[in-house]
């Protein structure tokens, strides 16, 4: 087992150096399906900009991935198919101009979304998408009314109440909605045939779901925080119009996204068009392409990303790598390390609002973010930065900034969130706005909390973290699930927050005889599969429960070995039977190796990183070669 042990270390370590980008980074798509590919054809057409080349490799794509039934998924074992992703491909295919409704993929397409109900059961966000390019009517309890945006943070209802990433779209969309602004081409194709009836289309149909006492509550209570404004209504309106408009053009990254997310930079140049912007102007023309430079190429195929993955997958190949037993003064660490250092940031976000104390020193997730940093990316990049850090005694500011913005962002329950502090408002999980509990808010998670543990147990020798730790070992204490496992947020999904707790528990001291880790070991054990491996199914993600996937994958077998590592003295059989799956299978090419990882928006989101297959069997590897076979 030794050497297979090591072989297979060694192919990991060689093949993640040969991937490495010039300035340092790895590059690994991020991949989230069609989505972003069917609306960069719809924006790209809309804006009468034509780049083939472009459109064209995007309807490949998108073609590539349609299903035997017409349909297209976001994960390989949903049931049928998607109708929402569905939509979202039959549009943007149309738009291209390179397909029209007789080709028989889209008859089949079709037959497909009529079958599941019709147009109208798309997600809102795609109604949204469908409303500002002509397909839909504006609902009439929409808009929101626009003078929110001035509402202070510290009144009782506000804009800063949603998650920075719920915010980052709805602002756009308030605009949008506010407007009722609709843009066409006489080449905008046709989405009636997709009402099953005409009463399907009418306003009360599509909109349906604002038709909630949830929905009407809400927007009675930001009318009424509207009222208490004090200043002449034509003046609060314009004050609220520029107060929109500043909030998108404030938050722009260096190329010209919003900041760094597709979504949002995509809503916010139909916002900017809504206000009198024209489409050749020189903020919507950075912005696209900006969009253009977050294509990626997958299997020969074109792929515009939702975001660049570039400072999580380098944080955390370059501490692999070490972990693998290479030195941080290694070429391929050392040139990681000085990227995730030119990557710290140093301006203030909208993160200070809910943390005044803080001061900037934390990392974000994708190449170009200089403002929105999370507490995942930070500990992560501290993590690979760490030997070279506390090295260096010039380095030690950068290491400091970086620790104490994390610790800052505890929240009062004791658990860690992903972007700002105690911004967890539940009313806001009422809005009939799917995945409204992790779009709208941003509460302390299993995964962010375990891993920023694991970071202060084994990273810091500060005396502080001590009662940071107690209290979040706590609130996952308090957060376990009663069959023993935690749910991760931004993972797949209990297997992805179990191997979060677990291994934060351990780093903070928790002994391994305590009921808890107990209970979660068993979990473990008693789900492996035959094959020594673990694999969990996306559908855990909306269900909000665990749901095997049947089979194995790479990803989700390493992050169970590698919890059950942290929690044992001596290799078990599990542990045992789970590391000869890696090295069984990480030569194998499966469908498993493209199944998502990663979790966006439950039912509507998923992404599939790239960099998962070589990271975290490495990782896996690595720690039972340093705790039981080189001891």
């Amino acid at each position: 087992m030794n050497q297979h042990v090591q072989s297979e270390i060694n192919r990991l370590v060689h093949r993640l150096k040969q991937d490495q980008s010039a300035d340092g980074s790895w590059n690994y798509p991020f991949d989230t399906g069609i989505t972003a590919d069917a609306y960069m054809i719809i924006l790209l057409k809309i804006l009468d900009m034509e780049d083939t080349p472009l459109i064209e490799a995007l309807v490949k794509r998108i073609e590539s991935k349609q299903t035997e039934n017409g349909s297209w998924k976001l994960f390989q074992d949903e049931k049928d198919g998607n109708v929402t992703v569905t939509i979202e491909a039959y549009y943007g295919l149309l738009f291209s101009g390179l397909r029209n409704k007789n080709h028989p993929h889209m008859r089949k397409a079709k037959q497909f979304i009529l079958s599941k109900g019709g147009i109208k059961q798309a997600k809102m966000l795609t109604k949204m998408m469908l409303t500002v390019t002509g397909q839909y009517q504006w609902p009439r309890l929409f808009p929101i009314p626009l003078e929110v945006v001035l509402l202070p943070p510290t009144f009782f209802v506000s804009i800063y109440d949603l998650s920075v990433y719920g915010r980052v779209n709805m602002i756009p969309l308030l605009l949008l909605g506010h407007k009722k602004f609709q843009i066409t081409t006489p080449d905008t194709p046709s989405l009636k045939d997709l009402f099953q009836t005409r009463e399907d289309s009418s306003e009360e149909q599509v909109w349906e779901e604002y038709r909630t006492e949830e929905y009407r509550s809400f927007f009675s209570k930001l009318q009424t925080g509207v009222k208490t404004l004090i200043g002449y209504p034509d003046y609060l309106h314009s004050l609220a119009l520029d107060s929109t408009k500043r909030f998108m053009l404030d938050r722009l990254e260096p190329d010209g996204t919003l900041y760094n997310y597709f979504g949002s930079t995509f809503f916010m140049i139909f916002a900017l068009l809504s206000i009198g912007y024209s489409k050749r102007d020189p903020v919507i023309l950075k912005a696209i392409a900006g969009l253009k430079g977050m294509a990626c190429s997958i299997e020969g195929h074109t792929h515009i990303q939702f975001t660049t993955p570039h400072v999580w997958n380098t944080s955390l190949i370059s501490y692999a790598l070490q972990e693998a037993g290479m030195p941080f003064k290694d070429k391929a660490v050392k040139a990681a390390n000085q990227y995730l250092l030119s990557r710290q940031h140093y301006m203030y976000g909208d993160w200070l609002i809910h943390n005044p104390d803080a001061i900037p020193g934390g990392w974000g997730f994708s190449d170009l973010n200089t403002m929105n940093p999370d507490v995942d990316d930070t500990t992560a990049s501290l993590r690979a930065l760490a030997k070279q850090l506390q090295a260096k005694p010039d380095n030690r500011d950068s290491w400091q900034r970086g620790v104490a913005f994390t610790i800052s962002m505890q929240n009062d329950d004791g658990g860690f969130p992903a972007f700002e502090r105690n911004n967890d408002h539940k009313w806001l999980q009422l809005l009939p706005i799917e995945g409204s509990k992790y779009l709208l808010t941003d509460p302390s998670t299993a995964d962010l909390t375990g891993r920023t543990l694991e970071f202060l147990g084994n990273y810091t020798n500060m005396k502080k973290p001590e009662e940071v730790s107690k209290r979040a070992v706590d609130w996952l204490l308090e957060d376990q699930k009663r069959d023993g496992s935690w749910y991760g947020r931004w993972g797949i999904c209990f297997l992805y927050g179990t191997w979060s707790a677990l291994t934060g528990m351990k780093a903070a001291g928790q002994a391994t005889g305590h009921p808890s880790i107990q209970k979660a070991l068993t979990w473990l054990k008693k789900i492996q599969n035959e094959d020594g491996g673990w694999g969990e199914s996306c559908y855990s993600d909306i269900k909000q429960r665990y749901i095997p996937l049947g089979t194995s994958t790479l990803t989700h077998t390493a992050w169970a070995v590698d919890a059950l590592i942290s929690a044992s003295e001596k290799p078990t059989a599990e542990i045992e039977k789970g590391i000869a799956y890696l090295i069984r299978a990480g030569q194998q090419e499966s469908w498993t190796n493209d199944y998502p990882a990663g979790q966006g928006m439950a039912d509507f989101l998923y992404i599939h990183y790239h960099s998962y297959r070589y990271i975290y069997p490495l990782l896996a590897l690595s720690h039972y070669n340093k705790k039981f076979l080189e001891t």
